[in-house]
């Protein structure tokens, strides 16, 4: 059987042009909790991590607990912004409608973010009930639960998985689930971060690429130097 089975793709940042919204609104609230970073900071203390663990390590610097309702409100507040500016990462439909494999989503946000992120940028009939959030395991990225827990609801090996992630803990996630990973920076959150497809790189992702419609054409390459590896092998 061909390689891959299964393209897992991350959500913000790789299917729906989110993270920026979102980092800009924990920049915003971590800064009037006593936690001031820049959006080079944010990035690296939020991208591809649960709000949960953003707001638990945030406890931990600052030494002293948040308001109760910091994570409810900053989440509605998130939602709010997203239904009214989120936009799709072009080129989704088009690399998807020539992806010979199946396709389904592993984001560390919770399910209704992820449902209405899809939805307002018109993907949401694209992956259908399959996709899975950090929600529904135990431990979010950079563990490999997730990714692991998407292939088994899939039926697929680990080995037959092709993951698509952003983030530094999302590639750890993957290398950890024994996943190849292919890194993304085609989102608005990277423009001011032009290093970041080298440190996804030395976290372990095989390549990284920064238009989506080019995703199926990079996939049938890789799957060909895969295949000669393996027949030299």
């Amino acid at each position: 059987m061909s390689w891959p089975e299964l393209v897992i793709f991350d959500c913000d940042g790789v299917l729906v042009d989110s993270e920026v919204i979102a980092l800009a609104q924990m920049r915003r609230a971590l800064g009037e909790a006593g936690l001031a970073m820049n959006a080079a900071q944010t990035l690296d203390y939020c991208l591809g991590l649960r709000l949960e663990t953003v707001l638990r390590n945030a406890e931990t610097d600052l030494g002293t607990a948040l308001p109760p309702t910091f994570g409810s409100n900053l989440a509605q507040e998130i939602l709010a912004r997203l239904d009214a500016d989120v936009q799709g990462i072009a080129g989704v439909p088009q690399a998807l409608a020539r992806i010979d494999a199946r396709v389904c989503v592993a984001s560390s946000s919770a399910p209704d973010r992820i449902g209405r992120s899809l939805a307002m940028a018109g993907y949401a009939s694209l992956f259908g009930p399959h996709v899975f959030s950090a929600h529904m395991v135990a431990r979010g990225k950079p563990s490999p639960d997730l990714f692991l827990y998407a292939a088994q609801q899939m039926a697929v090996s680990p080995a037959q998985c092709l993951v698509i992630e952003d983030s530094l803990a999302g590639v750890l996630g993957a290398v950890a689930a024994g996943m190849p990973v292919f890194g993304f920076v085609g989102g608005g959150h990277f423009s001011d971060s032009p290093k970041q497809g080298e440190r996804l790189t030395a976290a372990g992702a095989h390549l990284v690429f920064d238009k989506m419609q080019l995703l199926p054409d990079i996939i049938a390459d890789y799957a060909c130097l895969r295949a000669g590896q393996s027949t030299i092998a």
